[in-house]
C-alpha cells in the first residue's frame, strides 16, 4: 500500500536480530505507513537481508559507555529532522527522547515501546548516578509519549503505578514458523549420540544463569550444550570453556543468526534454557523472547523461577521450573526432564497446544488497534 504518511522507528541496535522491532515495521506497513527503521552501525555488523521497508543504520565513533549514548541521542536527533516523519515509534528508553523532541517540533504521535524495564537492568545496579539519570529521562519522556507500550503484564502493572496512564501489552511471540526443509543434526553439526541442549538469545549477559549452565555440563551425562548467540558474557563463557578439558567437547559456540537459520537448531534440542536470576528488576520482571522461540519448536524448557516465564511454563505444562541455578543443582534438574521419557512425551504433546495459542497473529491485534487510529 502506498502512503504519504511516513512511520519513523528507532532503535539503538544494529536492527539485525531484533524480530520484535520487525514485526512492529511489518504491522506499521500494514497499516498504511510508508515505514524507516533506524538504528545504529556496529563494527561487525552484518548485512541485512531485504526488508519490505526501508533500513538505515546510523555510523557512531563512539562504541560504549556515556559517550556512545551522547553521541547516539545527538545524531538521530538530526537524522530524524533532516527527513519526513508523520509519526513516531521509539523502541526502548535510549531512543525516545530524540523521537519525543521531533513529535513535539511536528505536532506528531509518538509510541514508546519498552521491551524491558530499562531501569532495572542489573549494569545499573551499583550506578545510583546513572540509574538516577535514567529513571529521570524515563518519568519526563514516558508521561509524555502519545502510547506506552511493554512486553508483558508485570512491567505494565508497574508503569501503570508509577505512571497514572494506560499501558498496552505486546509479548514478543513469533509468527508461526514458514514451511522450511529441516535440516538434519550431521548437516548442522551437532554431535551424534549426544542430546543437544541450547541457550540462545542476542542478550546473553550476565545474571542470565549462562554461567551456571555451562558448568553444570561437567555433571550431565550425554549431552552437549549449544550457546548460539551474542552478549557481554560470551568471552568469559569461552575463556572458562577454554580452561577446563572436560567441557571443551561438551559446550558449541555459535554466532548469532538469522531466526530462519536457528530454528534449525532449535528445533532440534532436547532442551532449551531461560535462566535469568531475579537479582535486579529488570530480570525479575521480564519474559525472555527465546521462551517463546523454544514453544514454537516444540522444545520442552528448563527455566528459573522468574514470575512471567513460571505462569506460562506452568500454565502450558511444557517443562520444568529449576528450584537452583547452582551448577550441580541445576545438573540434577536438566537429568532429571532428559530421563523422565514419559514426561518429556507430554511435555511435547503440551508444546503443540502451547503453539497454536501462543501465535504473533494473535498477539499483534493490540498493535493493529493501537496503531489504526494514528494511520490517517
Amino acid at each position: 500500500m502506498c502512503s504519504s504518511r511516513t512511520a519513523i522507528v528507532t532503535v539503538i541496535n544494529d536492527l539485525y536480530s531484533d524480530r520484535r522491532v520487525d514485526k512492529t515495521c511489518c504491522e506499521l506497513k500494514r497499516a498504511g505507513f510508508a515505514v524507516h527503521l533506524v538504528g545504529r552501525r556496529l563494527a561487525d555488523s552484518p548485512p541485512l537481508s531485504h526488508r519490505p521497508y526501508r533500513c538505515s543504520r546510523l555510523p557512531m565513533v563512539f562504541r560504549h559507555g556515556v559517550l556512545m549514548y551522547l553521541e547516539f541521542q545527538v545524531r538521530l536527533f538530526f537524522w530524524i529532522m533532516l527527513r519526513k516523519g508523520h509519526f513516531f515509534y521509539s523502541n526502548d528508553l535510549d531512543t525516545v527522547l530524540p523521537c519525543l523532541l521531533a513529535g513535539l517540533l511536528r505536532s506528531a504521535p509518538v509510541v514508546q515501546d519498552s521491551h524491558e524495564y530499562f531501569t532495572g537492568v542489573p549494569e545499573l545496579r551499583n550506578k545510583p548516578l546513572k540509574k538516577r539519570v535514567w529513571k529521570a529521562l524515563e518519568r519526563l519522556t514516558y508521561r509524555r509519549v502519545d502510547e506506552l507500550v511493554t512486553v508483558n503484564q508485570s512491567i505494565a502493572n508497574l508503569f501503570r503505578q508509577q505512571y497514572a496512564r494506560p499501558v498496552h501489552v505486546v509479548r514478543n511471540i513469533p509468527p508461526r514458523p514458514s514451511a522450511m526443509e529441516p535440516q538434519s543434526r550431521s548437516r548442522l553439526g551437532i554431535p551424534i549420540g549426544q542430546e543437544m541442549l541450547l541457550m540462545q538469545g542476542a542478550g546473553i549477559n550476565v545474571e542470565r544463569g549462562a554461567e551456571e549452565l555451562v558448568q553444570a555440563m561437567e555433571y550431565v551425562d550425554q549431552a552437549v550444550l549449544f550457546i548460539i548467540g551474542s552478549g557481554d558474557v560470551i568471552p568469559k563463557l569461552k575463556k572458562l570453556v577454554r580452561s577446563q578439558v572436560h567441557l571443551q567437547q561438551r559446550v558449541i559456540f555459535m554466532d548469532r543468526m538469522p531466526y530462519h537459520q536457528l530454528y534449525q537448531y532449535t528445533r532440534h534440542a532436547r532442551l532449551g534454557f531461560s535462566l535469568d536470576k531475579p537479582l535486579s528488576d529488570n530480570y525479575r520482571l521480564s519474559l525472555p523472547n527465546k521462551l517463546f522461540d523454544y514453544i514454537h519448536a516444540h522444545t520442552p524448557v528448563i527455566v528459573s523461577d522468574i514470575y512471567e516465564v513460571r505462569n506460562i511454563v506452568e500454565h502450558y505444562e511444557i517443562g520444568m521450573v529449576t528450584p537452583s541455578t547452582e551448577p550441580r543443582e541445576l545438573a540434577k534438574t536438566i537429568q532429571t526432564a532428559l530421563d523422565n521419557k514419559e514426561q518429556y512425551a507430554k511435555w511435547k504433546e503440551n508444546l503443540t497446544f502451547a503453539a497454536s495459542r501462543l501465535t504473533w497473529e494473535n498477539e499483534r491485534k493490540v498493535l493493529t488497534e493501537l496503531i489504526a487510529p494514528y494511520a490517517g
